[in-house]
């Protein structure tokens, strides 16, 4: 399919959550959403950074309907104060925020950070916000993961680095918890019988600033240097890296327990397709495990059903 911003049904109506949504993917999903009439809560770490954002994005949508709030994804404390504000219905949220590749550091909670925010942060966040994400009809949790998942394996023996870190393996790691957190999430909507869907994406080689964040502070310009080259030569725009995501959150043929993401050059760049993601990932034994660990690191439970076993086929996510 060749699917693009063009194609993003109306929105009007509808309260979208969007997580890191002051730049990169987060910005640009939100300006697409607005521009198509949704409410938007941008859900930023720095409402400062919030405000510019949506002062930009109202340079080209002037009536967006946005609503900057704070969220911390580093912060359980901040994550309860953030879902405690949000009192409507959501229509739409979007696990969107994220770190990558940095040097071992541990959040407000103890947590290595880029489990913490990129997987427990969110995880946490989706089980507060359940009864308003369940409140509406067709309701949809889109989880932003990567490509580097393929990577990814989950070690509960060392979940938080403490023995041995990698910073890529650790960014690995929670790209895939948020892969098996999106299917097992689907997998207790099928179970409990709601309507609604989880649905994870990847957005390819986008340039962002995310990608420069496991360069900066490790004492040389060449790394930098050659990360702008290769966003230059190979990486697509932030607005192309966000088409997985609208799409997930608005196509009326998105399908729940799918995984989406750019169909072009080695899945890395072109228009959003489904796409099968790592054999790891589909272990519902691992996703199940990673599940109550979540939930007894972060303290957030979820009021759903473990999935039925054995799962059918019709009640788990497959490759494509």
């Amino acid at each position: 399919m060749d699917w693009t911003a063009d194609d993003v049904p109306d929105q009007q109506g509808r309260t979208i959550v969007v997580t890191g949504a002051n730049s990169g993917i987060g910005l640009e999903t939100t300006r697409e959403l607005a521009r198509n009439g949704a409410s938007v809560v941008m859900a930023c770490r720095r409402t400062d950074r919030g405000r510019r954002a949506a002062a930009d994005v109202r340079e080209d949508v002037p009536d967006a309907d946005l609503r900057v709030e704070a969220c911390d994804l580093a912060s359980l404390e901040s994550i309860h104060a953030f879902a405690d504000r949000l009192d409507d219905p959501i229509d739409v949220l979007v696990n969107n925020a994220g770190t990558m590749a940095i040097p071992r550091r541990e959040t407000d909670d103890g947590f290595e950070t880029q489990f913490g925010v990129n997987h427990l942060g969110h995880f946490a966040l989706t089980g507060l916000v359940l009864e308003q994400v369940l409140e509406g009809p067709a309701a949809r949790v889109v989880t932003v993961s990567s490509a580097l998942h393929e990577r990814g394996e989950i070690d509960f023996d060392d979940l938080h680095g403490e023995r041995s870190y990698d910073r890529w393996d650790a960014y690995a790691q929670s790209k895939l918890a948020n892969v098996l957190f999106a299917y097992d999430l689907e997998r207790r909507f099928l179970t409990a019988g709601v309507d609604a869907k989880s649905i994870v994406v990847h957005p390819g080689y986008a340039d962002t600033r995310l990608q420069f964040r496991g360069v900066e502070g490790r004492g040389t310009w060449l790394r930098t240097a050659a990360r702008r080259l290769m966003n230059a030569v190979l990486a697509q725009s932030p607005e192309r890296g966000a088409l997985p995501t609208l799409y997930a959150a608005t196509a009326p043929d998105a399908e729940g327990g799918a995984y989406y993401g750019p169909g072009g050059l080695g899945n890395m760049r072109g228009p959003p397709e489904r796409l099968a993601s790592s054999d790891r990932s589909y272990d519902r034994e691992t996703a199940h495990r990673l599940w109550a660990v979540s939930s007894e690191l972060t303290g957030v439970t979820y009021d759903l059903p473990e999935p039925k076993t054995p799962v059918s086929a019709a009640e788990t996510p497959s490759r494509p």
